[in-house]
């Protein structure tokens, strides 16, 4: 092992027994999770000749009136917590507990997202168009007085077109699935190329074309100035974005002024980019800090997270 590795090795496990430590002797208790029976209050009162629901419960400190040990959520807190410890594991090394972690989150966003892919999509959207009565009665009750409706055989198409989706399965008839991959993939280019333009395309230059000399009306004289300000951000905007034009537009050598203001766009651009890297590691950091109040506070109980 190498010097290094073996100091922070070392810098871990102390902090990890000082953890351990303070945990022990915390009054929150370690990964414990307490519950308290919800009043009527709480859950809201029930319509008169409602069925009876099933006893619900909610959180509570430790130590509190009626408390009990919740056996389920502290075993969901200890796996949620060990899973995080073993994602974080990677920061030392590749090892076999985040390979354990990673094929645990990837094999169970896949039949997470299978299960509700069928749900919302098979039965919720075709299953239900062409056998009605069954889908009701199975799966989706219809409300009360609500008539059935008829079968719409037309959703035999998309039906038809995804079941040809699995002759790539069988080698010799693999050229089958070309035809409906070949319409999924044009119909989807088609839909996100209206998107595009009426999001993108069109929205941008509509935000870009602003007056440079913006004008305000005092609302109490009624008296109508310069907004200084506002002008000089459109102003600013609409420069940079000429500047960017510029330094894409490569009919004309980039030489004298256009080389100038083709390096304006440059730092235009960079700004932009910084911008948005800077808003990524934000929303990063703030996963990292949900997950560090987790293990800090639901799991050691070193900090009050209850509000």
């Amino acid at each position: 092992m190498k010097r290094e590795q073996l100091f922070w090795l070392t810098i871990f496990l102390i902090g990890a027994i000082g953890l351990a430590i303070r945990a022990g002797t915390s009054p929150r208790g370690v990964g414990t999770v307490y519950v308290v029976e919800q009043t009527p209050s709480d859950a809201g009162a029930e319509p008169a000749g409602a069925t009876p629901q099933a006893v619900r419960y909610r959180e509570t400190p430790q130590g509190a009136p009626g408390a009990i040990l919740s056996v389920q959520r502290t075993v969901g807190v200890w796996i949620a917590a060990l899973m995080t410890l073993g994602v974080l594991s990677y920061l030392y090394r590749d090892n076999p507990l985040y390979k354990l972690v990673e094929s645990l989150v990837v094999g169970v966003s896949a039949g997470y997202s299978f299960v509700v892919g069928f749900w919302d999509n098979l039965v919720a959207k075709l299953f239900v168009k062409l056998t009605p009565g069954l889908i009701h009665a199975w799966a989706i009750p219809l409300g009360e007085g609500e008539p059935l409706p008829a079968a719409d055989w037309t959703y035999l198409a998309p039906l038809i077109l995804g079941v040809l989706l699995f002759f790539r399965l069988i080698p010799k008839l693999a050229w089958i699935s070309v035809w409906p991959l070949a319409f999924v993939v044009g119909t989807t280019a088609g839909l996100k190329l209206i998107v595009y333009l009426e999001a993108d395309f069109i929205g941008q230059i509509e935000n870009t074309m602003l007056p440079l000399i913006v004008l305000a009306t005092d609302p109490q004289s009624g008296v109508r100035s310069v907004d200084f300000m506002q002008s000089i951000k459109n102003i600013l905007l609409v420069l940079g974005v000429l500047a960017s034009l510029t330094y894409f537009y490569f009919s004309v050598e980039h030489t004298g002024v256009v080389r100038h203001v083709a390096r304006c766009g440059i730092w235009v651009l960079m700004i932009t980019f910084g911008s948005s890297f800077a808003f990524t590691v934000m929303g990063r950091i703030t996963l990292l800090t949900v997950r560090l109040e987790f293990l800090l506070g639901r799991w050691l109980g070193l900090i009050d997270v209850s509000q």
